[in-house]
């Protein structure tokens, strides 16, 4: 997988956490009784980390490859 790619998922959740406060800067709609500045972010939290995972397990695939080629 292309590197640049492979940055790109894993800046991609932090890219819309720092630019997107004008999204989640409120309160309604509630989740449960929990306000929707703090869901939002559990949520990005979830995504961050399978992105990550996502990365790594691709990452980890190509390095056993590599070493099965040499």
């Amino acid at each position: 997988m292309n590197p640049i790619l492979k940055f790109i998922l894993l800046a991609l959740p932090y890219f819309f956490m720092v630019l997107g406060v004008g999204i989640y800067d409120r309160v309604n709609p509630e989740l449960g009784g929990i306000p929707f500045f703090y869901w939002y972010q559990l949520v990005w939290i979830f995504i961050a980390a399978g992105l990550t995972f996502t990365v790594y397990s691709i990452e980890n695939s190509e390095k056993k490859n590599r070493k099965a080629v040499s």
